[in-house]
């Protein structure tokens, strides 16, 4: 299976992009596993998205250490249960392991198949609980219940770069829900400026990525400019955020920022609010 088609292959482009790293003298992360799901359908794909707009591919290298770093320490901070919402080709059930920590995932069946056969074909425990659903449409917290999932436990959820594919109802529906059952949750996730969805920030080169991904069948439908005021809405606080212009400066001080799109594109962890 390698369908670079659709929301199901941008999971494969992002793969690619998360492998960058591997090759880097000084890298951000590594993930020692990604090979295994990629070939010359997969480069192609992620150097056709790149093409025009090189430095799309910085913003998953300067996520992945985000969301590692993340979840390193909500575990640190005694983090039982682990669950990564339309997880793709995730590896951190593989790469981030802990004692008593409990991996699940929700993803198309098929690219959970397609990752399960790739990574057992190599000896490497997948580690987590496969839920193949569409969590948006099958009922999130029903499927978590049916799978074992612990709502008493203290969890931490990871919804890497899919706030974008969604709408506001089903954004709101998916924070609410997470705050409301799971007693002790935080959850990070990524997510565009609206000027970006419009189209509106007056940068070529922005708009032709957006374009690029709508022609792959996958186009970006949701921003926010106002996280606080969302995170409320839905029972939640907000405990980090930052750019993909921040983490830049951060992790290579010495390179200029290629793009004006990196100040567009946030990173943040919400926590459950705490009640008045």
């Amino acid at each position: 299976m390698t369908k670079i088609q659709k929301v199901v292959g941008t999971a494969f482009v992002v793969a690619e992009f998360r492998n960058d790293e591997n090759v880097q003298p000084h890298p951000l992360y590594r993930d020692p596993f990604v090979h295994l799901f990629l070939d010359r359908e997969t480069k192609k794909a992620a150097d056709r998205i790149s093409q025009s707009f090189p430095p799309i591919r910085n913003n998953v290298r300067l996520r992945t250490r985000y969301f590692d770093d993340r979840l390193r320490h909500q575990i640190d901070q005694g983090r039982q249960q682990i669950l990564i919402l339309g997880a793709g080709l995730d590896t951190r059930p593989q790469r981030i392991t802990a004692k008593g920590v409990a991996y699940f995932e929700i993803d198309a069946p098929e690219t959970q198949a397609f990752k399960k056969a790739k990574l057992e074909a190599s000896d490497v425990d997948p580690n987590t609980k496969y839920i193949g659903a569409d969590y948006v449409t099958d009922g999130m917290i029903g499927l978590l219940r049916r799978s074992g999932f612990d709502f008493k436990l203290p969890t931490h959820v990871i919804w890497e770069g899919n706030t974008m594919y969604l709408d506001e109802a089903a954004v709101r529906q998916i924070l609410t829900d997470l705050m409301r059952h799971i007693e002790s949750c935080s959850v990070s996730f990524d997510y565009f400026a609206e000027d970006v969805i419009k189209s509106a920030t007056g940068d070529p080169e922005i708009t032709s990525v957006v374009e690029r991904f709508a022609a792959m069948g996958a186009p970006w439908t949701y921003g926010i400019d106002n996280l606080a005021a969302q995170a409320a809405r839905c029972g939640a606080s907000v405990l980090d955020r930052c750019t993909v212009a921040d983490l830049h400066r951060t992790y290579w001080p010495d390179q200029p920022l290629a793009s004006p799109l990196y100040g567009y594109y946030s990173l943040c962890t919400l926590q459950n609010a705490v009640a008045s």
